[in-house]
């Protein structure tokens, strides 16, 4: 690797180890209180196909999952419902420690590594669609550095942020951000937008159906939505199971590409593309099954040989092959609103 060519991303680069033990105590403050409010759970249908049969798998920090027999999803159900999901993220102890400890540890490895790589993806998939200039609007803003990036590469005339948190939405400001401090629910815009980004969201949201049909409809005809999310169907997801990070009580919905690429059906969109653009499957699941303070992950004993090589390029270069044979447990899905 030259010095021109950036480093591989790495789990300790965005979650460093000496913070985890305080980040843990404050997430299972969080579960205590999903528990406490496990009374207020309701069933779901699948958040994909809208199926209601299910298989039953297992329960994990509160919260218990299955397996939809109608599509690849696993979600979440009894979930909470939208008044205990508000409570539970105004409140939230894991948050309000991420705010004031891990994120400003790796806040410029993250924009670095994490937010300028989106924002150039993002550059790179309007060139190819043959997008130009018009307006990009983020769903999920958080601090700004995706439509901070976003500007800097001039791909698109507008760069909008959606941020419905007061003090997200307040930093969005001090960036000199073109922000709207409200859920893209209650949104309504003069003109109709020509990319809508979200990273990280759908998973988290009580009915996903709705949030996008929301964003559909802030699209122009032909405009184009983009969307990351776990792939439950991933190298990681897949080894670790139940003991996947993935695998929690804040994330509800867990696609699958073609799942996901379901239910943008279902809203009215066109699929376009569906890639995995992760490279942390192999460094993640590595951590899990070299952590003796763990219970033991099992592995085939050829995938724990590759897994654990003591050769980094052995191990970047099946990370490589994962992200590009779309098997890696992140997940992007560009589709399109019809222009008819």
């Amino acid at each position: 690797m030259s010095d021109a060519e950036p480093k591989p991303l790495r789990y300790e680069d965005i979650s460093p180890q000496a913070l985890l033990a305080g980040q843990i105590a404050a997430m299972n403050e969080d579960i205590a209180f999903l528990a406490a409010r496990r009374a207020e759970f309701v069933d779901v249908p699948c958040p994909a196909c809208g199926a209601r049969e299910h298989t039953p798998l297992y329960e994990k920090n509160a919260v218990p999952h299955v397996r939809c027999t109608a599509c690849p999803t696993q979600y979440a159900s009894p979930r909470p419902p939208p008044p205990v999901l508000r409570d539970f993220y105004r409140g939230s102890k894991n948050y309000a420690y991420w705010a004031k400890h891990i994120f400003p540890a790796t806040a410029a490895s993250r924009k670095e590594r994490i937010f300028r790589r989106r924002a150039e993806l993002v550059a790179a998939i309007a060139k190819e669609q043959g997008i130009a200039g018009g307006t990009v609007l983020e769903v999920g803003a958080g601090y700004g550095f995706f439509c901070e990036c976003m500007q800097d590469l001039r791909v698109f005339d507008r760069v909008l942020a959606v941020e419905p948190t007061p003090d997200l939405a307040g930093v969005c400001r001090t960036k000199g951000l073109e922000v709207l401090e409200k859920f893209v629910e209650d949104i309504a815009l003069p003109q109709p937008v020509d990319v809508i980004v979200s990273f990280e969201v759908i998973e988290h949201l009580f009915e996903p159906s709705t949030f996008l049909r929301s964003c559909a409809a802030l699209l122009k005809p032909g405009g184009h939505l983009l969307l990351t999310c776990p792939n439950i169907e991933g190298f990681e997801t897949r080894m670790l199971g139940r003991h996947s990070d993935t695998i929690d009580h804040e994330h509800l919905n867990l696609f699958s590409p073609a799942s996901l690429g379901g239910l943008v059906r279902r809203v009215g969109l066109e699929p376009v593309e569906t890639r995995t653009p992760g490279v942390l499957d192999v460094d993640i699941v590595r951590q899990r099954v070299e952590d003796a303070a763990l219970p033991p992950v099992e592995l085939d004993p050829f995938l724990r040989d590759l897994v654990c090589a003591p050769d980094v390029a052995v191990r970047d270069a099946f990370q490589d092959f994962l992200t590009k044979n779309r098997l890696s447990s992140n997940m992007l899905l560009l589709a399109r609103k019809p222009s008819g």
